[in-house]
């Protein structure tokens, strides 16, 4: 299902978005060497639930998880790219944090998600992979708009992994949003231009570039969520949720501050 918002419910969009933002932004502030994963998805249960929001984890069961999730935010650690079950684990100096969280709020759902390293130690790379995931979210961000081919953003975001030298996986990208965490249309992280489905004003997505320093093969963990790096390379994963407008594309998962 393809989902197209009306204006009102584009104005609850940005409020939900805007709680996405402030809440990461929150978590990342508190998140410290010997911070337990399990303290930030309390700390993630306890800011959605005072804002009067809901978590679209808790009860997620897509075919390719052991559902329901269970939790409130995805803590993927180093390696770890996607869906990263949070479980009892301390984070260590140098660790690659992924947080990834999906609220909805008002009967509209937003999503993103950040990647940043804990502590004061920069292992080599993980900077570099951190921030090609941001350059390339913005690519796609600035290449979307009314009218334009899904197509044209997947190539936006594509041109600009390859170009730092990481292989694209096509298993898992961006997808629409809106009354529910996923919809159509799926946006792969890599795609030709001019092809695919055309944007229109109303429409939200979820654009999510991830790489893998040296592969595009994915593993899953025992506890049948995460997903990691099949060589055990550090990963990243940048994610705004979007709205197409008659204007152009408005990002809604800033921060309010």
């Amino acid at each position: 299902m393809i989902e197209i918002l009306t204006s009102a419910e584009l104005d609850r969009a940005r409020v939900t978005g805007a709680l996405v933002g402030d809440i990461l932004q929150t978590l990342k502030a508190r998140t410290t060497v010997g911070t337990d994963l399990l303290d930030i998805d309390r700390w993630a249960r306890e800011l959605i639930a005072d804002a009067g929001a809901q978590s679209c984890y808790v009860d997620y069961a897509p075919s390719f998880g052991r559902g329901p999730f269970g939790h409130h935010v995805c803590t993927s650690v180093n390696d770890g790219v996607l869906h990263g079950l949070p479980h009892r684990y301390r984070l260590a100096d140098g660790d690659l944090l992924t947080l990834d969280i999906a609220v909805l709020q008002d009967g509209i759902a937003a999503d993103s998600a950040i990647s940043f390293v804990v502590g004061d130690t920069r292992p080599p790379g993980s900077v570099a992979l951190i921030e090609a995931t941001e350059r390339a979210l913005a690519a796609g961000i600035a290449a979307a708009g009314p009218g334009v081919r899904l197509g044209d953003v997947s190539h936006a975001i594509g041109t600009v992994l390859t170009a730092a030298g990481y292989p694209v996986n096509t298993e898992f990208g961006g997808h629409g949003i809106g009354s529910t965490m996923h919809q159509d249309p799926h946006v792969p992280n890599t795609g030709r231009p001019g092809r695919g489905y055309r944007l229109r004003p109303g429409l939200l997505l979820a654009l999510e570039p991830w790489v893998m320093a040296d592969t595009d093969e994915l593993v899953t963990d025992d506890d049948g969520w995460t997903l990691r790096s099949a060589t055990g390379c550090r990963t990243a994963h940048s994610e705004h949720t979007v709205a197409i407008t008659e204007d152009g594309v408005e990002v809604l998962t800033l921060p309010s501050a």
